[in-house]
């Protein structure tokens, strides 16, 4: 399955050499609280709509989502 995340999402996993497909399949993020997740633009865990960044919402029809 190939999931479409927002650009700006981004995951401590990122940054340890994973693409971002390994970096948000891991079953760990699901489960992980907030601050393992924030949005690259607001660098906080609320995005530019003022809602929660969260691997299940940052996606197509968000009305800041944006194109990896």
């Amino acid at each position: 399955m190939n999931e479409i995340f927002c650009r700006h999402l981004r995951t401590k996993s990122l940054y340890i050499g994973r693409t971002p497909e390994q970096a948000f399949a891991e079953k760990e993020i699901e489960q992980a609280t907030p601050c393992h997740l924030w949005c690259n633009r607001t660098q906080t865990v609320v995005g530019v709509d003022d809602r929660p960044v969260r691997k299940d919402t940052c996606k197509p029809g968000r009305p800041c989502f944006e194109t990896p």
